[in-house]
């Protein structure tokens, strides 16, 4: 969206000390375009006062500071707060629909799927990426396309009370859940913490919001006491009324029916079904014909180190390294269960943010892998060695064959390993925490 200056100015409680239209948002000086806004935000490892110079030479407008003077500055006493502040005022100018998205997995290709289909009938604007916290959504606010009529917004959260504060910004009314898993559960006492905090995406919804609610996750279904009126989505619960039939998972995609549509998708595994029954549901909530998105739907494809699907030499390769938890490995240990392969191979990274269950999860997760059938399992970093002593557990006591257990310290060093041990016809899966940067033994493999 763009506004004139002095209306942000006022939005943040300030005064602006030149004119002009803002016509974009940054807090990023590396990529400052002629007519943005820069909030020179402060964190705990840099200050981005230090570049205020060099984003006002680059053509911004103006910065919002904490310190500093002149005419092209806006001072304030918290940066954050004011882009929260500017953001809850653009909010507010906002005519379009906004849908709020979370979820312990799928949040961001359900959001992408969410828009994908509201753009077969009207402009629609959505979280770039997983612009999820306190910084991303009120960037994604303020970034939103001023002619768009609906808005696919996603909300995260690492502890309790984070979406009810992001909720007061994206001001939602349509409340989208996917799961509840014990992603981030270093931060709660149980998986039902993590789910008072899912469920504060609900509890924000106007009188007369809805909530589209995956039936298949009993905790999420549970949020349905607290919405004005539900949606309920899924695969196996009869209560849906947005319910996938005689579906069809394979290595080249899925397919199933919709009442009497049917749908094909090159997307994989259960998981994007109901990514993908969500965002139907929420189609509906706009009048939008369910037979009219056939087509949206054989297009849509999946988000860069999101289930990507690439061949070399021979081999099949997913790379799913953009993040993991343990609902989410799972979901993609079914994937390559499902991919025809000589051998499948899971090159697994640690999973962060566990607390005190990460050894439990991390086994939970190997042991999965194994009673899969997945042939060749190699862990990365940390906790994942518990990954791979409970596959390799699992395998003795259940006849898997497994020619390989084996532990890397480095995420190189398990690509190296792969580049001597995979061969033409084998499927290979690779997956974890952002922070293991799993993406690199796929680098060094296929280098």
């Amino acid at each position: 969206m763009t506004f004139e200056l002095a209306a942000i100015a006022a939005a943040v409680g300030c005064s602006a000390g030149t004119q002009g239209r803002v016509t974009g948002w940054s807090i990023d000086s590396r990529n400052v375009h002629p007519g943005d806004l820069f909030f020179a935000l402060k964190g705990p490892n840099h200050d981005a006062h230090r570049y205020v110079s060099q984003v006002l030479e680059s053509g911004a407008i103006a910065a919002v500071v904490e310190y500093g003077e002149g005419p092209r500055l806006l001072q304030v006493p918290d940066t954050l707060a004011a882009l929260q502040q500017a953001a809850s005022w653009a909010r507010e100018q906002y005519k379009g629909r906004v849908i709020g998205v979370t979820g312990s997995a799928g949040k961001t290709s359900t959001k992408d799927a969410i828009a994908s289909l509201l753009a077969t009938a009207m402009p629609v604007g959505k979280t770039i990426g997983n612009f999820n916290n306190h910084v991303g959504v009120p960037l994604s606010v303020l970034r939103l396309p001023p002619d768009s009529k609906a808005a696919v917004l996603e909300l995260g959260m690492n502890h309790a009370g984070e979406i009810r504060d992001l909720s007061k910004i994206s001001r939602h009314s349509i409340a989208v859940v996917t799961n509840v898993g014990p992603a981030h559960i270093e931060n709660f006492d149980s998986i039902e913490g993590i789910a008072g905090a899912k469920r504060e995406l609900v509890e924000a919804l106007p009188a007369d919001g809805v909530a589209v609610l995956n039936a298949d996750d009993e905790r999420v279904a549970s949020f349905a006491a607290d919405a004005p009126r539900t949606v309920l989505y899924g695969i196996d619960n009869e209560a849906a009324s947005v319910r996938a039939s005689d579906v069809s998972m394979t290595g080249e995609g899925v397919s199933f029916r919709v009442d009497e549509v049917s749908f094909e998708s090159p997307l994989v595994g259960r998981h994007n079904v109901l990514n993908i029954l969500a965002a139907i549901a929420v189609a509906r909530e706009f009048g939008i014909e369910t037979a009219s998105l056939c087509d949206a739907v054989r297009t849509m494809s999946p988000g860069r180190m999101r289930g990507e699907k690439l061949m070399h030499r021979g081999v099949t390769i997913w790379n799913d390294c953009y993040n993991s938890n343990p609902s989410a490995a799972k979901a993609m240990i079914d994937v390559l269960k499902d991919t025809p392969a000589t051998r499948r191979i899971a090159v697994l990274g640690e999973m962060l943010e566990l607390g005190q269950q990460a050894e439990a999860l991390h086994r939970e997760v190997g042991e999965y892998a194994a009673m899969s059938g997945i042939n060749v399992f190699l862990g990365v970093r940390g906790n994942a060695r518990f990954s791979v002593n409970a596959a390799r557990d699992a395998g003795v006591l259940n006849g898997v064959a497994y020619p390989f257990f084996e532990f890397f310290e480095t995420p190189e060093e398990a690509g190296d390993r792969l580049r001597e041990i995979a061969r033409e016809g084998d499927a290979i899966l690779f997956k974890g925490s952002r922070g293991t940067q799993v993406e690199r033994a796929l680098q060094r493999f296929v280098s």
